[in-house]
């Protein structure tokens, strides 16, 4: 099955949009996820992921205070860890499956309650993902809400589920690239992408792929399978 070189499609796309993806290294030591954020507008681009480790994960953050507008769909913690499972999501959906997951919901379940977001006409879907750390299994889904019709007048929700398998990963982004005036919605199940062994050259590159203008944060964790250690990296075009 063919699977395409993340670095390479992300440098030719000047404008995914906001993306999540999951994989197994090549050597099969290592699980990766990482989420990087876009922007065009000044409300967009004025943030910055901030660590949270009390909670187990990031919160997006303004990187300039007095220039924050509606803070409604750029502020929150696009990352969480519950116990065996890291959740990943582009919005505050992070705190809906967690919350789900305690309330003995599963992922998609949890979901269920949410839609697309509400910034017509582009109806930005919600894209999630969590990890799953079962003794030596390890598993993660994917999922997308996104609007059924141009008007947002109805939500349709989709589910992945891998093994994860070395070589393997999987990336699902908002948008299939930039549009005006209306930004197309990514289509079709998650992208099946190739990553290296090397965490540090991997984020690096990475993050030097997305289109300059556009990029704001990226976040991107490698998880040792066989001690459970974490090496987290986090890239702010603010700072």
């Amino acid at each position: 099955m063919e699977k395409i070189n993340l670095n390479e499609y992300l440098a030719a796309n000047e404008y995914p949009g906001r993306g999540i993806a999951v994989a197994m290294a090549p050597d099969g030591r290592q699980m990766f996820i990482g989420y990087f954020i876009m922007g065009r507008s000044e409300n967009s681009r004025n943030r910055v992921f901030d660590p949270v480790p009390e909670r187990g994960g990031i919160c997006t953050m303004a990187a300039d205070p007095d220039k924050l507008e509606d803070p409604s769909l750029i502020i929150y913690h696009p990352v969480r860890r519950l116990e065996n499972r890291l959740i990943v999501t582009n919005g505050d959906q992070t705190d809906t499956v967690r919350d789900g997951l305690l309330a003995g919901e599963s992922f998609s379940q949890a979901l269920t309650r949410r839609c697309f977001e509400p910034d017509g006409p582009n109806w930005t879907p919600r894209i999630s993902a969590m990890l799953t750390f079962d003794g030596g299994d390890f598993t993660y889904e994917m999922s997308i809400l996104k609007s059924a019709d141009a008007e947002g007048t109805a939500c349709s929700r989709f589910t992945f589920s891998y093994p994860a398998l070395s070589g393997v990963g999987h990336f699902l982004h908002t948008y299939v690239t930039d549009g005006n005036p209306v930004i197309p919605t990514f289509q079709g199940e998650p992208e099946r992408v190739t990553i290296g062994n090397d965490p540090e050259a991997f984020a690096s590159q990475v993050w030097d792929s997305l289109n300059a203008d556009n990029k704001v944060s990226l976040y991107i964790n490698w998880i040792d399978l066989a001690t459970g250690e974490e090496s987290v990296r986090i890239f702010n075009k603010n700072q």
